[in-house]
């Protein structure tokens, strides 16, 4: 159990927090052992707001405690299973969902990197539509926050993903003949779907981060948001900075923001980046590859990194980075209705079709 008589200047609270708690005689957690936010504000002159946080913080670090030892955290053990039961958003296309274990994750930052027409935009799409499904459709039944920095965003695609969404999802439930089913379609419209997305365009960086720090605020208020859309992260840092380390900062700063959030709010962050040439020591054009942009610090701020990319006239999803999952690649393919699988004959005739093929001509951003 935990030390009830740990003094409550221990905790991460506020100067004058602290202070007001002192002068109304709360002195230990034993003091605000049954009280309420109502009663604390009365007690010690704290806004009701900050009594709901004094509590709140005493109450999480006394959760946090080990019952059998009083010791502070999680075991590993609690960890995995609550990494384990924590669904993923779907991507409609199984064969990406199970190579990132169960479509992208909660509670990770998750990078899809790739060249313009590759379709890291139409996934963005696609996972804003996603994340919205009721539960009973494999959905998470959540809202989602998208920043667009590069003016991607068509709504007249959106609406295209949506009608499909709807009609799969209406297919489903002819399938289960399911009154509970029937009952979530009543409100699975093309109307709601698009109120579920919080859209906001950046135009440069100062706009992003001014964004990004509002973020927590915004989630505390929309606590059905669920996913986060940065569309793309490279875009505001691509001119005005001839001092990169003065951009390494920032970025970091972004990401450690991001982290925090996917964590705190148990949501997950999708940023998208492009691929920028490097030249290996040796120099010279034989010696260029395609890498990630933003550079090699930045790489190791995503938990999870995808990079979208072609093989011939196939969009190919290759799983580069992951704490649980190992390195796949997987095709897929684009449609009117979004993100799909493709199936190996669809594969075999694409592969060996003539370059005027549909396939080809519908390289999507």
């Amino acid at each position: 159990m935990m030390d009830t008589q740990r003094e409550l200047c221990t905790f991460p609270l506020a100067p004058n927090h602290k202070l007001k708690l002192s002068a109304a005689g709360f002195q230990t957690i034993q003091d605000l052992k049954g009280i309420k936010p109502a009663e604390l504000c009365k007690d010690t002159g704290l806004s009701l707001d900050d009594s709901e946080g004094v509590l709140n913080t005493v109450n999480v670090a006394e959760k946090m405690h080990w019952k059998s030892g009083g010791r502070c955290g999680l075991s590993a053990l609690d960890m995995l299973h609550e990494e384990q039961s924590l669904p993923g958003i779907i991507t409609f296309s199984e064969r990406v969902d199970r190579m990132l274990g169960a479509g992208v994750p909660l509670c990770k930052v998750t990078e899809l990197c790739g060249e313009p027409g590759v379709g890291k935009t139409q996934f963005c799409l696609q996972l804003a539509v996603g994340v919205q499904i009721p539960e009973v459709f494999g959905g998470l039944h959540g809202e989602a926050v998208y920043i667009d920095t590069e003016g991607s965003f068509i709504t007249e695609r959106l609406v295209d993903i949506i009608a499909a969404t709807v009609r799969h999802c209406e297919h489903i439930s002819q399938k289960e003949h399911n009154e509970e089913f029937v009952e979530h379609l009543k409100s699975l419209t093309v109307e709601h779907l698009l109120t579920g997305i919080h859209y906001h365009r950046c135009h440069d960086y100062i706009q992003l981060l001014a964004i990004v720090h509002l973020l927590p605020a915004f989630l505390k208020n929309h606590p059905k948001v669920k996913l986060v859309v940065i569309d793309s992260l490279a875009a505001p840092f691509q001119h005005d900075f001839e001092d990169f380390s003065l951009r390494t900062r920032i970025l970091t700063s972004v990401a450690q923001n991001l982290v925090k959030m996917a964590a705190e709010f148990k949501i997950s962050v999708v940023l998208t980046n492009k691929m920028t040439t490097k030249l290996n020591s040796s120099g010279g054009d034989s010696g260029a590859h395609l890498v990630p942009a933003l550079g090699e610090s930045w790489g190791h701020a995503c938990t999870v990194r995808v990079i979208l990319h072609w093989e011939g006239n196939q969009r190919m999803a290759w799983l580069y980075k992951s704490p649980s999952q190992t390195e796949t690649t997987v095709p897929y393919q684009i449609t009117t209705g979004g993100i799909r699988d493709i199936i190996m004959e669809e594969r075999y005739q694409a592969e060996n079709a003539e370059d005027e093929t549909p396939v080809k001509q519908q390289k999507l951003s």
